[in-house]
């Protein structure tokens, strides 16, 4: 097969790994920088252009679109899956999953279990927001935000409606959440793969830290996790339309709460704790199921 990876970095671990993985099962991969990529849209024959060259003969494509290209990265991904180029996920899922407000909504409406959460324009009823999501401590997080960043915890109701002022001040669309104290700055990664959770982690922040994000000085261990955490980390992939993902949520004490559902999961943790081969899993995974033409929306939606 032909796989095309579609990252800005052919350095990164994850692409790495899943290029590394990828030639010891006998196939051609490629990494493409989708900022480079430029596209000619028409009916009949849409085309990808690459530095100069029609990119052509793609079986399958790894989208590994960071939060800052979404909306370009999307783009290149519809333009495959237009051409009939399986991905193994679709653009539609990338962009439900990466709208925090518009994949909470899709997850409540599922009954996925899920932080008391409110979301507001106006600061004018700024004190009756905060009473609905049951008041502080409140996590406090920007729509844009990734990896830890552009989230805040007010531990006061007079912080809180600060910081939802601040933040409306400069035009940042927030989400206020319940914080969930039991949980101790630990999450739970689950890495889905189909219709399977491959493998878990806990991350825990550092001391002082309230997050919990590898990229802020967690740290990451293997862990076991409940039949109810395997099922629900499923059904909010699922929910999402995504075939590979990274499903993060947090032990309360009304279960688990799904706290996002990541369509480009990192490997190099989830690995290291686990101490597996989760880039071959994903090449399997292809090989199952890229069919020309398979692509559930072809581009659309």
């Amino acid at each position: 097969m032909k796989i095309g990876i579609l990252s800005r970095k052919a350095e990164l671990y994850s692409t790495s790994r899943l290029v590394e993985a990828g030639k010891q099962r006998g196939h051609e991969v490629k990494v493409i920088n989708p900022l480079r990529c430029y596209m000619n849209i028409t009916s009949h024959k849409p085309s990808i252009h690459y530095m100069g060259e029609k990119l052509e003969g793609f079986d399958a494509i790894i989208p590994r679109i960071g939060a800052s290209i979404t909306f370009y990265g999307t783009a290149v991904v519809r333009q495959f899956e237009m051409m009939k180029v399986y991905s193994l996920n679709e653009s539609v899922a990338i962009s439900r999953s990466r709208d925090k407000l518009r994949s909470i909504q899709l997850l409540a409406r599922e009954g996925i279990g899920l932080p008391v959460t409110g979301f507001a324009h106006s600061t004018k009823f700024t004190d009756d927001l905060i009473r609905v999501v049951g008041g502080a401590p409140l996590i406090i997080k920007m729509l844009e935000g990734t990896q830890g960043i552009g989230v805040v915890l007010a531990e006061t109701d007079n912080a809180a409606s600060s910081v939802i002022e601040a933040f409306r001040g400069v035009k940042a669309n927030i989400l206020v959440q319940e914080f969930i104290k039991e949980s101790d700055a630990m999450d739970i990664r689950c890495f889905v793969i189909g219709q399977k959770v491959v493998a878990s982690m806990m991350r825990r922040g550092k001391k002082g830290e309230f997050r919990s994000n590898l990229h802020r000085g967690g740290e990451a261990a293997k862990i076991r996790i409940t039949p109810e955490e395997r099922s629900t980390a499923v059904r909010a992939a699922r929910i999402m339309g995504l075939n590979v993902a990274g499903v993060d949520m947090l032990r309360s004490n009304h279960g688990a709460v799904i706290m996002e559902v990541n369509s480009s999961p990192g490997l190099e943790g989830i690995e290291k704790a686990n101490k597996m081969d989760i880039a071959a899993m994903v090449i399997q995974f292809i090989e199952k199921n890229a069919v020309a033409g398979k692509t559930r929306t072809k581009g659309r939606g």
